[in-house]
């Protein structure tokens, strides 16, 4: 006897928000139906890809990703790189070079990379801090002042610094903020809880509910992003209705599969194969489980899943 397949259809939907100004934006969230299931209705906005660069330019990054910036000479030029490689939707900068147990750069010279990055493209940006809860409280806040104006996605306002972060950049400077937790579906909601009942704009908010390179205890981010999506859909749960974000480019390439010389682990293959593997592999599970949005490095890994996400919708 035939098929006859029964549309899951949700009253329910994620919120959709815009980052960017001008011409140059892009709508995160917006769909009412599970991740690319588009036989069950139309996804208006299909998930979005974004490359990573950071403050410290090409220090430590991998030789395979030097040399798509080869040429590129200050943070305006990798920039313009970047926002132009093949697939890329926006532009994330990671100002990692203010971790007081790393470089410990000053908050003044955080900032004037930024304006440096933000007076190079016009492309949407994504700004995220050091991961010091201190630092980033104050650079965040600035970070939110100077770019006044550019609607940016302002990553990732805590438990411990949600008002401060949330304040200036949801608040005093009509940005988007980034709502970080740490890979549980019930510390994702009371961070959104809070942050509306702050003062934040539930149309303002994506959530960053973590992540981890793949075969890193991975199976519980998926399950994580899955409980959040159902919920949201099934249950009409509001405080988990925000689209998610998730950054994938620094999970992934700081593991020993992706680190390894051939030299160190001969028996492992091309370095190169290797990380670009783990990042689309990451990148792919988390958009399959929920997330509207990734955040890559690889020319490779970012023009792959762009295409992926093309072909799926």
């Amino acid at each position: 006897m035939p098929f006859n397949r029964k549309p899951q259809k949700f009253n329910a939907a994620i919120k959709s928000v815009v980052i960017g100004s001008g011409d140059k934006t892009v709508t995160l969230g917006g769909e009412n139906v599970l991740p690319f299931y588009a036989f069950d209705g139309e996804i208006k906005n299909g998930p979005k890809v974004g490359v990573e660069i950071t403050d410290l330019g090409m220090e430590g990054e991998p030789e395979s990703v030097k040399a798509y910036y080869e040429g590129a000479a200050t943070m305006g030029e990798i920039a313009k790189k970047a926002a132009a490689m093949e697939g890329a939707d926006f532009l994330c900068l990671r100002l990692a070079g203010g971790d007081p147990n790393g470089l410990n750069k000053s908050v003044e010279e955080l900032i004037e990379t930024v304006k440096e990055v933000a007076d190079a493209v016009d492309v949407p940006l994504v700004v995220e801090g050091c991961k010091n809860v201190e630092k980033d409280s104050e650079l965040l806040t600035k970070v939110a002042e100077v770019l006044q104006g550019r609607n940016v996605l302002v990553m990732s306002a805590r438990e411990e610094d949600y008002k401060a972060v949330g304040a200036a950049a949801g608040l005093a400077y009509n940005q988007k903020v980034g709502a970080e937790s740490a890979v549980d579906i019930n510390l994702a909601k009371q961070l959104n809880v809070v942050m509306t009942q702050l003062g934040v704009s539930a149309d303002s908010i994506v959530m960053n509910v973590g992540s981890a390179a793949v075969g890193y205890g991975y199976e519980y981010v998926v399950s994580t992003l899955d409980r959040i999506k159902a919920a949201a859909l099934s249950q009409d749960d509001k405080m988990l209705q925000m689209p998610i974000i998730t950054p994938i480019a620094s999970e992934t390439w700081n593991v020993k599969e992706a680190m390894a010389t051939e030299e160190e682990s001969p028996e492992w293959g091309n370095q190169e194969v290797r990380g670009v593997s783990m990042e689309i592999q990451t990148a792919a599970a988390s958009l399959a489980s929920g997330s509207d949005a990734v955040i890559l490095k690889h020319p490779q890994s970012v023009a792959t899943i762009s295409k992926m996400i093309q072909e799926l919708m």
